[in-house]
């Protein structure tokens, strides 16, 4: 059974527990807006990992944005979602089972880029500050809604 190693940085773990053990009520956001629990298995340890990240809806997928502020390296969970793309994302009371696939497509990339900015204007400046280009996965269902109460 793998373990569960809450970030370190504690106001993430303290998030990602409060939107956990409300089942979804309370944590649910990030500077007045919306977000997910991204759960992913660390591509070293082997570990489960969690990760609130701002919602942005592509219809019914999820588009994750490797943004870190706009720092000069991605986000660690960047490297996690690459090596194990099988993660889930709990949306409130909802959590579901889904695969990412990081786009590079630079049409799609486009696409997903806006309604990222669209969701978190932010966004866009993160970009503006860095050299890299900021990754962007895209998160498909795999299967439908789990129950918080199953």
């Amino acid at each position: 059974m793998r373990k569960y190693i809450p970030s370190p940085k504690k106001y993430v773990a303290d998030q990602v527990e409060l939107y956990e053990n409300s089942g979804g009520t309370e944590g649910i956001t990030m500077s007045g807006l919306p977000v997910i629990i991204v759960t992913h298995i660390g591509n070293k340890t082997g570990s489960i990992r969690k990760t609130p990240l701002m919602t942005v809806l592509d219809d019914n997928n999820y588009v994750l944005v490797a943004s870190q502020g706009g720092a000069p390296k991605n986000p660690l969970w960047y490297y996690n979602l690459k090596k194990n793309p099988e993660i889930q994302i709990q949306d409130k009371e909802n959590i579901y089972s889904m695969r990412v696939k990081e786009i590079n497509n630079c049409e799609e990339r486009m696409r997903l880029w806006n309604l990222a900015i669209k969701a978190y204007p932010p966004y866009e400046d993160y970009q503006n500050k860095t050299e890299r280009l900021i990754p962007l996965f895209l998160a498909e269902h795999k299967n439908n809604p789990l129950s918080q109460n199953e």
